[in-house]
């Protein structure tokens, strides 16, 4: 019974993980998360960064739930 207990609280980690990771992904794209203004946010490349990382952080975390879901 402990063994599938653990079983769904893994998943149920893993989810948030995946759905939190998702949030800010397509936060840091949609331009409600930023940079600091000490670190160059507000300015054009400060803007670029944010939005590449948001999609890196978008489609890493696609990749990797796709990659984890055919590995079960």
């Amino acid at each position: 019974m402990a063994k599938q207990s653990s079983k769904v609280l893994n998943m149920v980690a893993w989810f948030t993980g995946v759905v939190v990771s998702l949030v800010v992904g397509f936060g840091m794209i949609n331009g409600v998360l930023g940079l600091p203004t000490w670190l160059g946010g507000g300015t054009t490349a400060g803007d670029f960064v944010v939005l590449a990382v948001g999609w890196i952080v978008v489609a890493t975390t696609l990749i990797s739930a796709v990659l984890s879901l055919l590995n079960k």
